[in-house]
């Protein structure tokens, strides 16, 4: 104590300083460097702190009613959640955060689950009929069904299908198609079995959702499988789209975002991917990226054959506390695959893993600038650490449809951990402890190792395993938060952002 009472006066004038440096940092940061895209979100920063006080909100509440999951703990917490629908699209996260959907429209009761021969005129009662309308409506269901289309089903803006409360299944021609609209919320939905279809000028290569030259687009807790191309595809300029909460399994490939390596438009596309479970025989494409601006966070993947993220045409991909967990083939463990460019152009596209958990032998193969300010642009909500994610994903697809997405953790998922599933005791709510599966494998791997005891977090290591360099450096950067905190009252959130910035 007394030693500590010796340096407190070096640690505030310390703390001064590096608070004075970090904001000319920043304020240099911004001036220097223009941010601003056609399609980019106009205020990113916002995104982000909204996301942190959402996940603080939904952890002070986790011990009554929630998980954490800052989407769920929104509204799920609510027992008249079934009085109040429209409250949901208060809940997004994202860069779609912001999609209205049928907010503040009527509530279209879907009564009837037939598909006309005639999609220009629909009966009313009809998904169709509701979906094509031109006022927001919100589209609940009045029982559950099976809805088999007999040619693409295009949504109109300012639309929401909500399918809780009900087992609502969409299957056939086209499936749902997103084109030349905004807001945008497509809810606890099961899409699959889609196959390809025209509808006028509109046609649809068998996606389960096709969203084109379109903005602020939700896609949450919805459950896709074997569908003829991709199961979620944004193409032609979309931008402002989130992708959460779904669960996907038994597919090729997956999620495509961006069209061509020709398509300049979606060199403004900023896309979340978000709370997903990537389940069982899964091929490639989880997402596959061109150009724009890719936030892949806190999503579970369980399986894939060939590859999980991948992309062309220098997008830049920010990966931040997901769990990857490889396949048994020793060929493809590499979690990242980059396409149609040699290694000298490749290794300057900005894509990081910050966080990640890597389990039997998964490794990211970074590239570029870790630290460019390219990732402001993909960086759409602070996620939480890589082993959270099991209990992050629990409820992933329809809610209280899992099947077999309630699978058990992952071995090396659920304690806290760098790039193999690192050692360290469990979060509370969030799983077991115990050490982890052993060291992150290969170039680029998301964090560093952790010896049960430690705790490694973004790849800091503040545990027992520490080197004793490290130990000082931990002590003195711990005391300059606190001191730090005490004096300019920011939180520890904030200081993990500059440790980021740094």
């Amino acid at each position: 104590m007394l030693l500590l009472n010796k340096y407190i006066p070096l640690l505030i004038s310390l703390s001064i300083l590096f608070n004075s440096i970090v904001s000319a940092t920043i304020t240099t940061t911004m001036t220097h460097f223009n941010l601003t895209l056609p399609h980019q979100h106009p205020q990113p920063e916002s995104i982000v702190q909204d996301f942190q006080r959402r996940v603080r909100d939904s952890i002070s509440q986790r011990s009554q009613c929630g998980t954490g999951n800052p989407i769920d703990d929104c509204w799920r917490c609510d027992p008249n959640w079934n009085s109040n629908r429209q409250s949901l699209a208060n809940c997004g996260i994202g860069f779609g955060r912001d999609a209205l959907g049928g907010r503040g429209g009527e509530v279209y009761l879907v009564t009837d689950s037939s598909d006309d021969a005639d999609p220009q005129n629909p009966k009313p009662g009809t998904i169709r009929f509701g979906a094509m309308q031109a006022q927001p409506l919100w589209i609940v269901f009045s029982t559950s069904m099976v809805i088999k289309l007999k040619t693409v089903l295009l949504i109109s803006s300012f639309k929401t299908m909500d399918g809780r409360g009900a087992d609502v299944h969409i299957v056939g021609s086209g499936c749902i198609s997103v084109h030349h609209v905004t807001n945008v919320i497509i809810h606890n939905i099961n899409i699959h079995d889609c196959v390809p279809s025209h509808h006028g000028s509109f046609s649809s290569d068998g996606d389960g959702i096709s969203v084109l030259d379109s903005k602020l687009i939700w896609v949450d807790h919805c459950t896709l499988s074997r569908c003829r191309d991709g199961l979620i595809d944004v193409t032609e300029g979309s931008t402002a789209v989130t992708i959460s909460n779904n669960y996907m399994s038994h597919h090729d490939k997956v999620m495509l975002l961006g069209h061509s390596d020709r398509n300049v438009d979606d060199k403004g596309m900023q896309v979340t991917v978000a709370f997903n479970h990537f389940g069982p025989q899964l091929v490639e494409r989880m997402p596959r990226c061109r150009w724009g601006y890719f936030h892949v966070a806190n999503n579970l993947y369980t399986e894939w054959t060939q590859y999980a993220v991948g992309g062309s045409a220098n997008p830049t991909i920010n990966s931040q506390g997901n769990c990857y967990v490889a396949p048994e083939n020793k060929d493809a463990k590499q979690v990242t695959a980059r396409m149609d460019a040699d290694k000298d152009e490749w290794s300057k596209w900005n894509w990081r893993s910050q966080g990640d958990v890597m389990v039997n032998g998964a490794f990211f193969v970074t590239s570029g600038d870790g630290f460019s300010p390219q990732y402001a642009k993909a960086s759409s909500m602070e996620p939480h650490v890589g082993a959270a994610v099991v209990q992050l994903t629990l409820n992933a697809g329809v809610l209280g449809e899992n099947g077999d997405n309630n699978v058990r953790a992952p071995p090396g998922c659920s304690g806290i951990g760098g790039g193999g599933g690192g050692g360290g005791g469990g979060v509370p709510g969030f799983g077991p402890g115990g050490g982890g599966i052993g060291p992150g494998e290969g170039e680029g791997a998301g964090g560093s190792y952790g010896e049960p005891g430690g705790m490694t977090y973004m790849g800091y290591n503040f545990g027992s395993d520490a080197t004793r360099r490290q130990a000082v450096f931990s002590s003195l950067f711990v005391s300059m938060v606190c001191v730090h905190t005490l004096f300019y009252h920011q939180t520890i959130s904030h200081w993990v952002g500059y440790v980021f910035l740094l």
